[in-house]
Order: structure tokens, then sequence, then C-alpha cells
């Protein structure tokens, strides 16, 4: 092992941490705030892939684990709802390979469309979770997670929030917790085909598993109490635990790094003898409500604290029992779509045309702003076509055909094709538009290939998945191909033509992001080009 003390993100810290302790597999979907885990991975040598979505890539993570392998699954925070499907059935299985859960969640909605609290997962599943503080703490977390797994065999969520996937600090490689065995199958039905005679079983083997991970836990190492003035203890975990220190540095700390199963012994004994003890934490009020119904009496937030992130002045109110309104932020300034984006002529169109447009999540969701105002709805990935179909079923018919679905390339991939096969099983009676903004890449997250693009996560040349070509596929006969940029009357003529016609009409929009282009000419590939409008 060479360069023992690095200057790492906590996301670096997380991919260092995988290749040092032999992981065999990382997938996963981009998703800011965990995009680069993944990306720094590969970049140390490990195998590293993008899946089609969160629930293809645990699902793979999971083949392996079978397998023997060690493998790591990441995701933003709402990524780990397209993976709750697998995520809860793996609980009750046994893996034998280390298979841990990477979820960053996003507090305060730096780039999301709402900041949930991943913690709930952890508890309603029945896995345990680790939430590392800072880049070491990353570091050190992610090595202990697998060592967690492989001995009892079973997932680890690895929670990280937005500060500390992206602040930087020092750390100190260290060993893997032991050497990885080699990969091997062995066959247990019994124990990994969840039909319901077998699941009953998993489940309580789950349960005792956790018992036994909560024992362990109140001497794990992972829960750090330090020592101070004994008028104040404070209870907290992740990047809330490094704002409390500083708002109150002679308080008594109790530090959580295992926050479920959670040491409850630890925190009773702690809370006995401070005599104001008080839970710092962003988010829902997990932590304490956790304590709470374990017979621990913790004083919590105010309700206002529960939204945005910490930072030490917040932390500091929360501890003076300051309620009062808080300072009011300086608006800052608005995102807006690149000069140049090939976005804009369609959102201008759109406008033009007064359409009702269900739209979906990536740099394209910027439509909803001035001065193209031509977004009227954003649910979640992959919304965009059944709502828009959902709309189509249910207004006049004279707005029903004003109705347009837009989904990015990649979010097409993510989730979209399910939502195409909807249209095509269940047409509305006025038919439907569905426009794929393809600009080659997956811009919002930092320009990253997906299934489309022809290139993997290191961008080596793959099979490509043509939207198309898919449509065709499953029965549209209205499939259009077309670059507003070059031609914007052509495409104004197509969607005018699609929002009278009746018909189920797809419209691929295909003009290569600048800077994707920028980024793969400086690589040494070549761009795709633009298309010209063509019609079946």
């Amino acid at each position: 092992m060479t360069d023992a003390r690095l200057f790492l993100s906590g996301n670096e810290a997380v991919a260092c941490a995988a290749y040092d302790a032999g992981v065999m597999l990382g997938t996963g979907y981009p998703g800011t705030p965990s995009t680069e885990i993944l990306e720094h991975f590969s970049a140390l040598g490990g195998k590293a892939q993008w899946a089609p979505n969160e629930k293809v890539a645990l699902e793979t993570a999971i083949g392996a684990a079978f397998g023997g392998g060690r493998a790591i699954a990441t995701m933003k925070h709402v990524g780990l709802n397209v993976a709750a499907d697998p995520f809860f059935s793996v609980a009750y299985i046994d893996v034998t390979g280390a298979l841990i859960v990477v979820s960053a969640d996003d507090p305060g909605m730096s780039s999301s469309q709402n900041e949930q609290d991943n913690r709930h997962y952890a508890k309603a599943a029945g896995i345990p979770l680790l939430e590392p503080a800072d880049s070491q703490e990353a570091y050190d977390f992610t090595a202990k997670a697998i060592a967690v797994s492989e001995r009892w065999r079973i997932p680890v969520l690895l929670r990280l929030t937005t500060r500390v996937c992206h602040s930087k600090s020092i750390i100190l490689r260290g060993s893997p917790p032991h050497p990885a065995a080699a990969p091997f199958f062995q066959r247990d039905i019994k124990g990994r085909v969840m039909i319901p005679a077998n699941a009953g079983g998993g489940h309580r083997k789950l349960r005792a598993k956790l018992n036994a991970i909560a024992a362990w836990n109140e001497n794990s190492g992972l829960n750090i109490r330090i020592p101070g003035d004994p008028s104040l203890g404070i209870v907290a975990s992740g990047i809330a635990y490094m704002h409390a220190r500083e708002a109150a540095p002679r308080a008594g700390f109790l530090k959580i790094g295992m926050a479920y199963p959670l040491p409850v012994e630890t925190i009773r004994s702690f809370v006995n003898q401070a005599k104001r003890a008080v839970v710092i934490e962003e988010g829902d009020p997990w932590l304490v409500e956790a304590i709470r119904a374990a017979g621990i009496s913790v004083e919590g937030k105010a309700e206002m604290y529960r939204f945005g992130e910490l930072n030490v002045d917040r932390v500091r109110r929360i501890l003076a029992r300051d309620s009062s309104p808080e300072p009011v932020r300086p608006a800052g300034k608005p995102p807006q779509l690149c000069p140049g984006c090939p976005h804009r002529a369609v959102f201008e169109t759109l406008r033009d045309l007064d359409c009702i447009v269900a739209g979906d999540i990536g740099c394209y969701t910027l439509g909803a702003l001035p001065p193209f105002e031509a977004l009227d709805s954003f649910v979640c990935m992959g919304a965009s076509i059944g709502t828009g179909l959902g709309l189509r079923h249910v207004l006049p018919a004279e707005q029903a055909q004003r109705v347009v679905s837009v989904i990015g390339d990649s979010t097409f991939m993510h989730s979209g094709i399910t939502g195409l096969v909807e249209m095509v099983y269940n047409p509305p009676a006025s038919g439907h538009v569905v426009i794929i903004l393809d600009n080659g890449t997956t811009a919002m997250t930092g320009l990253q290939e997906h299934p489309g693009t022809g290139r993997t996560l290191a961008r080596k040349p793959t099979e490509k998945i043509i939207p198309e070509d898919l449509a065709k596929a499953i029965g549209i006969r209205r499939v259009h191909v077309t670059d507003p940029t070059a031609d914007r009357g052509a495409f104004k003529k197509i969607l005018s033509a699609s929002l009278t016609g009746r018909e189920l009409v797809l419209i691929v929009v295909r003009r290569p992001c600048v800077l994707s282009a920028k980024l793969i000419r400086e690589q040494g590939g070549r761009p795709p080009a633009s298309s010209a409008s063509k019609k079946p």
C-alpha cells in the first residue's frame, strides 16, 4: 500500500477503503452527492460500473455478494427508494461476501427534490447503519462495515450526508479488516429463495443477528465517549457531531458511530451522568425518538431545525433553546441552462405552443424557471411519462391534446422505459407525446455515462441502447429524431402535428451537451452526431 496519508473527500475515502479492502465490484447510479465514489474507485483501479438505475445496481451487488465477492452499491438518498425492494428482501438472506449499501443523504436539498432521512430505512429493513462524521471515518467505517457484513453475513447501510461526501480532510490509510476470501458459489436454496416458506425463517434469523449486533455495539469502539462538563452532555452522530464539538467544546459528548442497532446501555449510562442531555442531529428527530423509546430522557431540537443542514450557529441556537426566527440568508443566483444548451430551443417551443408539460429530473428541470416557465410538474425520476398519461386520461379534449411528457436520455434509461410500455399498453384516447431530450450524457451530476451513450463508466466502448429502436419494438409507430438547435422550425412542425394527431408519438431531440462533447474529445473519443428529423 502506498500514500498512507492522503487528503480526500468523504466520497474518495469510501472509494479508497473499498479498494484497499479488495471490493470486487462497485455499482450504482450517479446522483449528487454520491457520484464521485464510483468514479474514484474506478480511477484507483477498482471494477466500477454505472447501472441503469439503483435497483439494478443493488441487485448486481447482491449477486456478487452471493458469489463470495465483496461488493458496494452507491446511490443518493432518493436512489434508495428505487432500490428499496431488493434492499428489504436481502436483509433476510445470508450474504457470503460483504454487501455495503452507501446512501448519500442531502439535508437542505442542495441538489434534490426532497430531504428524506434514510436512517429510517435501516430500522424499517433491519439493516445495520454506520454514520461517519469526516473523511477518516468514511474510510474507517467502510472497512468496519465490511467486517460487520461478513461476520454476521448481513448487508450494511453506510449513510453519508452532503458535507461528509464533499468536505476534504487528511486520512491515514490502514489495512483491510481481514483478507477477502476467494469467490465461490455455494448453493443455499432455502436461505436465498425468498418464497413465504423460507422468508419466515429468514426474518427470525435477521432479528437474531440484530440482537447480537446490538450487544456487540455496546463495546464496538464505533461509539466514542468524550469527557467534559457534566452540566451538558451531547449525543450526536455524523456531521452534526462536528458542528456540536465546535459549538460547545466544553460539553461531554457521546458520538454515535453505529446508529442502528443503537448501543442503548452506553447511551443510558452517558445520559444518567449528565445534568442536561441534548441530542444534536440533522434531519428528522430519528435519534431522539429512538433514545426516548428506550426509556431514556433526552432533549431534542425545536421543529424549525428539522429543515436544512445544521451548522455551528444553528447548533448554538438549539443548545440555547432559541426558537426565534433565523436570519434570512441572501438569495443566491438561480440556476439556469447553460448558454448553447440544446434544451433551450425545446422549452422555448413548448412555451410558445402553450403545452402542458410533465417534467422529470435533470438539467432540463430548469425549464420550469424563467425565461421558459415551460414545465408544469416534476415528482420523481421517471415520473414524467406516467404523469403525462394520467393527465391525458382525465383532462377535457382541448387540454389533453396539449399534454407532453419530457424526459432526459439518462432518466429514460433509468426509469422511463416502463412508462413508455404503459403508454402502449393503456393508451389515452387523445394519444400522447413523449419527448426524450438526448444530450448524450448524464449532465446534471457531472457528465457520466449511461446505457444510451455507448460508453462504460471508464468511457470504454460498449453496446449502445437506442431509444427510438426500443419505441418501435414495443409498437410506437410515430417516432421522430430531430435537432431543434439546427432546425427549430422542423421541430415545431413535428410537435404541432403530434399534438393534434391523437396518436402515440415519441420525439427524440438529439444534440450533444456542449460540455460532454468537449470532455469526450479531450479523452480521445468522438461525441455523438446530431440527427436530422426522420420518420419511420
